[in-house]
């Protein structure tokens, strides 16, 4: 059984710094086969933070699989933003379009859904997903396929409309093709776990699991503690583990779990 760390939503510009050591901490201790860090590193997409965000990325262990967030776009300089809106990013954190760390059983791909023509909202294109079908192509049957993007394809009811990926559904459909057995994104700063549906068929015939962090180090989070996910996963198996910030400790602690076992119909939650 593999182990992946799941962050997302560091928002370095807006970070409590007492979390960042613990953070490393916590990490580290759970021996993870890869690290996957699901966007938004930073808060305004400023040098200072992307070289704060480097910096602390470079602390964690690795391999380490990292996409951008809306928030690593320039905001407010509009030339960066339409004609170089992840410059900084690629330079300062993960120069590859589209990541890929295969260990053992276990393949992983990042894609980026940040886009310079919306605030908040993500899509993905036709060329991102048949370069997804391409990465996944050579890998062995057993392998468990996980995608990373920032923007959710489902987060059940934590989620508006607004805030799923562009094109999900067509992404969807040919992740099913292709065998993808867990989606790992961020965004919302809320966590999520559940059996992706976009519709009556949605990928029943295959069962994706999709899986949301919250904000790992943001000062904004959204009625949850700061936390990030740990999951121990397997063809048939995935049980997600929440580590949440506990002020008393100063530490991340376990404040709960949810386990997952490979039906007819896909992914289907233990009791």
């Amino acid at each position: 059984m593999a182990v992946l760390v799941h962050l997302s939503d560091l928002h370095f510009g807006r970070v409590d710094e007492r979390l960042l050591d613990p953070l490393v901490a916590a990490v580290t201790a759970a021996r993870p086969d890869a690290v996957v860090v699901s966007g938004d590193l930073t808060q305004r997409a400023r040098r200072s933070e992307f070289e704060a965000a480097r910096a602390f990325v470079a602390r964690l262990p690795t391999p380490r699989i990292i996409v951008p967030g809306n928030h690593d776009v320039p905001l407010y300089n509009v030339v960066d933003r339409f004609l170089r809106p992840v410059a900084k990013f690629r330079k300062f954190i993960e120069a590859d379009p589209l990541p890929r760390v295969a260990v053992g059983a276990l393949v992983v791909v990042g894609v980026n859904t940040a886009r310079s023509m919306v605030i908040k909202n993500g899509r993905i294109n036709r060329e991102q997903i048949d370069a997804i079908r391409a990465a996944f192509a050579s890998a062995p049957a057993e392998a468990l396929r996980v995608v990373v993007t920032h923007h959710p394809f489902d987060a059940g009811a934590t989620m508006d409309a607004g805030d799923r990926v562009g094109r999900a559904r067509l992404a969807m459909q040919a992740f099913e093709e292709c065998g993808v057995d867990l989606l790992l994104s961020g965004h919302l700063h809320l966590a999520y776990s559940g059996a992706a549906a976009l519709s009556e068929h949605a990928l029943r015939c295959h069962g994706a699991l999709a899986v949301s962090a919250g904000t790992a180090t943001s000062t904004r989070v959204r009625g949850e503690p700061n936390e990030f996910n740990v999951l121990h996963v397997a063809k048939r198996f995935i049980e997600v583990r929440r580590m949440a910030w506990m002020e008393a400790s100063g530490s991340f602690e376990t404040s709960g779990r949810e386990s997952f076992e490979r039906g007819a119909q896909g992914w289907i939650r233990c009791a």
